[in-house]
């Protein structure tokens, strides 16, 4: 056996395939995934590519269609002219139906669509090697070969329009179904109805469980909802974890019956492998002809619904309404606007001060963004700064924040005021894996000091992942960057992980300061967040301190400085120059 296997691994890496793509990132995508098996060459064109078949044979080329000067259709014919020997599988990303036919008609035994399965590709790699040896072994037999051909545009004319994983309807079928219904509905007046139907958190279900397991589990939902609609109407799965429900003849309280029915169909388990997984749905409704006379329009406001769902936390289902339409179409708006915000240097920084509850002296500043919006005014952070989060944007603005109050903060050096700076860390910026570096390299650009600088992490974002965030954190901290755990006690630390973690400053939530000083169950809650801090030989931060109430009480419990209405609001850099220069004379806020 152990021959046998050895043998076919020897076959395997014997095999040489040619990687022809102009774009680098799917060249070296492929490269990886092939190499350990193949031996493996790349062309970043089809004139490289011929080039190398005139001096190389090569048992498979995997092109793509659409590269920027000869096209991957004519490569196939010239691959096929030069090495009869030789299998073209393509690999592009054209949805249409035209190109993998075209393909296939010039000559080439497999074409997938990107993005691709890696166990798709490997799939037919083998399968296009294996044909490649029959190809050279029957080469007489023309008619069997024309009969593949046929198999394959078949094949292809199915993929089309079915997804390859769970083999249910893909948006092109269902869109054209969608299409006929309501073409009929016009004539006979019945109704149409669309339910997009999402799994709830199963980004974070693949992440832990690996694509495989996740992709295991869109099978059973996919199994599950065809159970469901297999005598009443369509489902097709749209992309990642979405389907979609196509159900006529519906008024809204039959359809709200049948939402809770998906609903009820999902509390039941999944066994995948070894887990057990508890999963639940969130589900958008759009009913024609009230939401839409159109495919278009039917599946854009079902996409709206299912958002507006997510947003009340999963779960649910939500018929769409015009007031959802207007949500989307001004959170579209402020995208559009924030894309434009860093390039417009529309983004101000305001500084709020931090206060010894000794001395009342000013000790530091928390740095906090501002969007300065041409026509909005300024904007607060609360309005904007999840649409950044969930569009990436956050990335590049918390970059400009860092660097824009450490550019400031070394100016009021400069001039003597050795004031601390605090930024925040967006849960999205934590989980960059350049993150260090990019700190540092801002640090360095601006010639900021790092002694004075704190950098403030949510609990919940160290919390996702404790090991990782130990290591992150404890590289900043050896720069001499302090680090504070923003929100604290709003989250879900424990005090293994607590002690463990390399921070310098616990902050306690303002909703903890509210009513410390008339809630028993805040006051012991700020009390014992100071004595454990104290105890790990942490300083203490209370936030939203208002009244001269908290503070004294904060002050009899030992806190350590604060920050609040109660001293200053945020304020624009000359304006906190000049708290600077009467704190620095010798007078407490």
């Amino acid at each position: 056996m152990s021959n046998l296997k050895n043998a076919k691994a020897k076959k395997e890496r014997s095999s040489r395939i040619l990687i022809v793509d102009d774009e680098s990132s799917i060249r070296d995508l492929l490269h990886s995934i092939l190499c350990d098996s193949y031996a493996c060459t790349t062309a970043s064109s089809a004139e490289e590519a011929l080039s190398r078949l005139e001096s190389e044979r090569f048992d498979l080329v995997v092109s793509d269609i659409n590269m920027g000067g000869m096209s991957g259709i004519d490569l196939v014919s010239n691959v096929v002219a030069s090495s009869p020997d030789t299998v073209v599988m393509m690999i592009s990303g054209n949805q249409n139906i035209e190109s993998p036919i075209e393909a296939i008609r010039s000559g080439a035994f497999d074409y997938i669509k990107k993005p691709f399965d890696i166990d798709q590709v490997l799939i037919a790699v083998e399968r296009a090697l294996t044909h490649g040896e029959l190809l050279v072994s029957k080469r007489c037999h023309e008619d069997h070969l024309e009969q593949l051909v046929a198999e394959r545009t078949e094949k292809l004319k199915y993929l089309a329009y079915h997804d390859t994983l769970t083999a249910l309807p893909n948006r092109t079928l269902f869109e054209d179904r969608l299409a006929n219904k309501l073409s009929r509905r016009s004539k006979k007046e019945t109704s149409v109805a669309v339910l997009f139907v999402s799994l709830d958190k199963f980004q974070e279900l693949r992440d832990t469980l690996g694509h495989s397991l996740g992709a295991r589990l869109l099978k059973e939902a996919a199994k599950r909802l065809s159970s469901l609609t297999k005598d009443c109407g369509t489902v097709a799965r749209l992309e990642g974890d979405e389907f979609a429900l196509l159900l006529t003849d519906k008024d809204p309280e039959e359809l709200a019956a049948f939402a809770d029915e998906v609903s009820k169909m999902f509390t039941p388990p999944f066994d995948i492998a070894e887990y057990e997984i508890f999963g639940s749905v969130s589900i958008g409704i759009s009913l024609s002809p009230d939401d839409g006379t159109d495919s278009q329009t039917m599946l854009k406001n079902a996409g709206a619904a299912l958002s507006h769902a997510r947003k009340q936390g999963g779960n649910n289902y939500q018929f769409y309404t015009s007031d959802i339409n207007d949500k989307a179409v001004r959170r579209l708006a402020m995208e559009n606007d924030l894309h434009r915000a860093l390039e417009r240097n529309e983004f101000e920084l305001y500084y709020q001060p931090k206060i010894d509850v000794n001395t009342r002296r000013l000790t530091g500043m928390e740095a906090l963004v501002r969007w300065n919006h041409p026509e909005l005014g300024i904007v607060q952070p609360g309005n904007f700064i999840s649409v950044a989060e969930e569009t990436g944007l956050i990335v590049p603005i918390g970059e400009w924040i860092l660097r824009a109050a450490c550019k400031q903060s070394k100016i009021w050096h400069d001039k003597g005021f050795e004031v601390n700076a605090a930024v925040n860390l967006s849960p999205y910026q934590f989980q960059q894996n350049d993150l260090g570096d990019k700190i540092a390299e801002i640090v360095a650009e601006t010639g900021f000091d790092p002694a004075f600088l704190n950098l403030e992490v949510t609990e919940s974002s160290i919390m996702n992942n404790p090991a990782a965030a130990i290591t992150i954190l404890g590289d900043l901290r050896k720069t001499g960057i302090k680090i504070s755990i923003d929100d604290f006690g709003t989250g879900h630390s424990s005090l293994g992980h607590l002690k463990n973690l390399p921070v310098d400053v616990l902050k306690i939530d303002k909703s903890f300061i509210t009513d410390v000083t008339s809630s028993l169950d805040d006051a012991a809650i700020a009390m014992t967040i100071i004595r454990l801090a104290h105890s790990l030989r942490l300083k203490v931060v209370a936030e939203g301190v208002e009244t001269e109430e908290q503070l004294r009480f904060l002050h009899l419990l030992g806190c350590d400085e604060c920050q609040g209405f109660l001293f200053s609001e945020p304020l624009k850099a000359d304006a906190f120059e000049a708290l600077l220069s009467k704190s620095s004379s010798g007078v407490g806020m």
